[in-house]
């Protein structure tokens, strides 16, 4: 009887291009590692039903566009504050344990991957819980802020940061399993092009500066205002990357109509030419691009929207030197200048971790498994394993 193939269940969420598209670089590399393996991605939040698709993903659309202060408050009580963090938490596994329960009856998986914190969280209550048996992995895609992302009873914690260990481990325990991968960005990232082939494919000019104005998936931040202070710098061409967002490319393109030096794009696959050609990133809502940037050697500015975990994010990128932060133009001037004057090296060192799709098979392929949660429940300790 011929062996049964690897299961895998990747569960992420349509918020933006930082769930999504780990989840299906994931797939291909899982795919790629082991022909075969069977592998199952799905929208958890679609998965909970239509009110809390609509309450979390429309719903967070609007906030972010609209009401910035109330995603800030949001972000504090549900992040930051004991009670109402716990609260909802207790919350969303009541509402989405038992969908994310028959999903994984319905699949079958031998592991379960998660690319969203929500519903991290809520597999790693239901795995301490002891009512999942299926072992859990966390792919984790922002530098800090991780109290969502990591989970005492999550059995493997994949980071794109070395720097993130520190937080998983204060979340999760001191044991959790935790790996620095690559796999999560586009393979074009281990080896990106030289700067002058990018910027021939992409139709730049070959000579002079380019300021790479990168709003992320959904086209946040002050991308218009950005432009305007790297222009200020006399040779630099602009390159507004305003995502999906058509309401926001087409005012740009308004108000730069007849500027030369500045060029308006939407959302695009080609995110390891343009962060080649670029010297400059500001973008607005940090995560993975500000990780790819290094890997192509293009300095990055955060700037334009820095609330709830961008703060947070922010304070980390600080603090260990992989970005600059402004907060107001005069410093986003201040960042530009000082980054235009000198190039940054690329950064090949990510070539040579272990891919995310090895260690999640690693994890599927571990028959019998025991997590660190499970011993530590046999054991009588509970708590923190």
């Amino acid at each position: 009887m011929p062996e049964r193939p690897v299961r895998v269940l990747v569960i992420t969420a349509d918020i933006g291009a930082g769930h999504d598209l780990p989840a299906r670089l994931l797939a291909d590399g899982l795919r790629a590692a082991r022909p075969g393996t069977e592998v199952t991605v799905v929208d958890g939040l679609a998965e909970m039903g239509p009110v809390v698709l609509a309450a979390v993903r429309h719903g967070a659309e609007t906030i972010l566009e609209r009401l910035r202060l109330l995603f800030d408050l949001q972000y504090w009580l549900v992040a930051r504050l004991g009670p109402t963090r716990r609260l909802m938490s207790r919350l969303s596994r009541r509402v989405g344990g038992p969908p994310l329960l028959r999903l994984v009856q319905r699949v079958d998986p031998d592991v379960v991957v998660s690319t969203y914190p929500g519903t991290t969280d809520i597999l790693g209550s239901l795995r301490r819980e002891g009512r999942l048996s299926v072992p859990v992995v966390s792919a984790i895609t922002d530098l800090a802020a991780l109290r969502w992302w990591a989970h005492p009873a999550v059995d493997l914690h994949l980071i794109i940061h070395a720097e993130s260990a520190a937080e998983v481990r204060a979340v999760a325990g001191p044991a959790t399993r935790v790996r620095h991968v690559r796999g999560l960005s586009r393979p074009e990232f281990d080896d990106p092009p030289p700067a002058p082939a990018a910027r021939a494919a992409l139709g730049l000019p070959p000579g002079g500066r380019l300021v790479l104005v990168s709003g992320g998936g959904w086209g946040l931040g002050d991308l218009e205002e950005a432009a305007e202070v790297a222009l200020e710098f006399p040779g630099v061409t602009v390159a507004c990357l305003c995502g999906s967002n058509d309401a926001v490319r087409g005012r740009i393109a308004s108000a730069f109509a007849g500027r030369p030096r500045v060029r308006v794009e939407g959302f695009t696959e080609r995110m390891c030419e343009w962060l080649s050609a670029a010297d400059v990133l500001v973008h607005s809502t940090a995560g993975l691009t500000v990780l790819e940037a290094q890997m192509c050697g293009t300095w990055a500015i955060s700037y334009g929207w820095g609330i709830a975990h961008i703060r947070a994010n922010n304070r980390a990128y600080e603090y260990f030197r992989l970005a600059d932060v402004a907060t107001t133009p005069e410093q986003l001037r201040a960042a530009l200048r000082r980054r235009l004057a000198a190039p940054r090296p690329v950064d090949r060192s990510f070539a040579a971790l272990p891919s995310a799709a090895d260690c999640v098979l690693e994890l599927a392929g571990a028959q019998p498994f025991h997590s660190l949660w499970d011993r530590a429940r046999e054991e009588g300790r509970g708590g923190r394993a």
